[in-house]
């Protein structure tokens, strides 16, 4: 009796000192990640223009340099309803839920309880048949099986490290739209207040010009001009008129894309709209403040997700390297067994019942350590540890790629910035001496001193002018837009917010027990 009571111990105490060994001496293999250096990037290469001032700006909600109380709110709306953003929050649910998974896998892998009733008949004529034997019974059982794979060499370890950089990627993705959003939304609404600018000069420029066709009318009607004045009178006028529908239909479509922005249906958007004066084009400021090139790694969510998918794949390969080492587990079974068969033997001169289930003598248990080695599979497993380093050395060089993408779309977008400031200011004198000539050659042509042909080009001259100078009013507006997003700026605007309404939760719990991953980011 007491051997019996003796080896079961030496064997749990061996269990017990195989267990801290393997946790004790375990090691993560594979690379450990290394945040990549930054590029020496010391300044912008228009920093010597006084439009482009190097100290830090509030990039967070950096469409307020507008002034325009209407994009504010815009902004704001789409933040709340765009349905990419909401998609975008899900997405970060998702992964803490696989994050989840990843940290279960540190624990016992297998903890099951199990139980059952078989009832068996066997044939007379079955072999091996013995005199006496029960051949009709039942059986109960009730047990709980254990396993679990000890983390020697660190692959569950480098699963949550995994998890915990593609948290972040989700995260960083939701900054990226964040970013996009309100520069697209913010795009938008410039668009559809240049296209109402124009329209509305086109309108006025039209009505100029229907005035001089009445006086060309009134003149040829008086026999003082040929009936080609008023013939090329009316060619202007129609052209001007042409290009009516044409601004319309842009204005049509641009507030549709921004009713799509903002989770509306098309044509929802036109009540808010009218709340602004129509035509008038947000002023974009002189000068902006853009900080140091450096600052651009640590703000841009693209360079940032570039970065954290580097981290987790640099994790996958440890996860690889980790099968070409033998695993370790450890394993149990503990539980009851009882059945109704005729028992012969002679400890058991009785017939046993299923409510013997529950005495002692009815426990049965196993366990022990185990362990396993693919050997023959070195083959597979090395391409597997090449095949996710390559894909590590694909986004090493896809991260370098990005912030030399990122780099050159601040430059792009500070340089047409510029380039359009100073654009506007010849374009205005030149409106200036447009609408002068306009009025000179008017009154000319009613005292008969030039022909019909100046008073046309002078029109058509001021007419264009004064289209594209609207347009490049626009334009100084859009390229702004274009800088602050190509600095990454905007995604600050969820700080203190949720990646997911409550009126989603709310939806979701009432389908799904999420405990505590939908609780508000920290």
């Amino acid at each position: 009796m007491n051997t019996q009571t003796k080896n079961p111990t030496r064997a749990a105490h061996a269990i017990l000192l195989l267990f801290c060994v393997c946790l004790l001496s375990g090691c993560a293999v594979g690379p450990d990640y290394v945040r990549p250096a930054a590029p020496d990037w010391p300044e912008w290469s228009t920093a010597d223009s006084p439009a482009i001032r190097s100290e830090a700006g509030d990039l967070g909600q950096w469409w307020q340099v507008f002034h325009d109380p209407l994009l504010d709110r815009l902004i704001e709306t789409a933040c709340q309803e765009n349905l990419d953003l909401h998609i975008a929050g899900l997405r970060i649910l998702e992964s803490r839920a696989q994050l989840g998974i990843a940290v279960g896998g540190l624990y016992p892998q297998q903890q099951v309880i199990r139980g059952g009733y078989t009832h068996t008949g066997l044939s007379k004529h079955t072999a091996n048949t013995q005199p006496g034997m029960d051949m009709n019974y039942g059986e109960a059982s009730l047990g709980f099986d254990a396993a679990w794979e000890l983390d020697l060499w660190g692959k569950f370890r480098r699963a949550v490290e995994a998890g915990r950089a593609t948290l972040d990627v989700s995260v960083a993705q939701y900054d990226d739209i964040l970013v996009t959003l309100t520069a697209e939304v913010a795009r938008t609404y410039i668009l559809i207040r240049t296209l109402g600018a124009r329209l509305a000069i086109a309108r006025e420029n039209a009505a100029i010009q229907k005035r001089s066709l009445q006086v060309a009318q009134a003149r040829f009607q008086g026999g003082e001009v040929s009936e080609l004045d008023e013939s090329q009178a009316k060619a202007l006028l129609n052209e001007t008129l042409a290009a009516v529908p044409r601004l319309q239909s842009g204005l049509k479509q641009a507030r549709n894309g921004l009713a799509i922005l903002l989770g509306m249906l098309p044509g929802q958007v036109d009540a808010v709209l009218t709340l602004h004066e129509p035509g008038t084009i947000p002023q974009a400021p002189g000068e902006i403040a853009v900080g140091a090139p450096a600052q651009l790694l640590r703000r841009r969510p693209d360079i940032r997700l570039a970065e954290r998918r580097l981290a987790a794949q640099c994790a996958l390969i440890g996860i690889a390297k980790a099968d070409l080492y033998p695993s370790f587990s450890l394993f149990g079974t503990i539980g009851l067994r009882a059945s109704d068969a005729e028992l012969t033997f002679a400890d058991f001169p009785k017939r046993s019942d299923l409510g013997d289930l529950w005495r002692s003598d009815s426990v049965e248990f196993m366990g022990g350590p185990s362990f396993s080695w693919n050997i023959f599979n070195y083959g597979r497993i090395k391409n597997n540890v090449r095949v996710q380093d390559a894909r590590f050395q694909q986004l090493a060089v896809d991260y370098r790629n990005t912030v030399l993408k990122a780099a050159q779309e601040v430059e792009d977008a500070m340089a047409a910035f510029l380039m359009a400031h100073e654009e506007l200011g010849h374009l205005s004198e030149s409106l200036a001496a447009a609408m002068r000539s306009v009025e000179l050659s008017t009154v000319q042509y009613r005292e008969g001193l030039v022909d019909f042909q100046r008073v046309l080009d002078t029109q058509r001259f001021q007419t264009q002018v004064q289209d594209l100078l609207t347009s490049t009013q626009g334009a100084v507006a859009l390229h702004l837009i274009a800088t602050y997003k190509a600095l990454g700026g905007g995604w600050e605007i969820r700080s203190g917010k949720d990646f997911v309404s409550e009126d989603i939760k709310h939806e979701m719990r009432t389908r799904t027990d999420w405990g505590h991953l939908l609780a508000p980011a920290k």
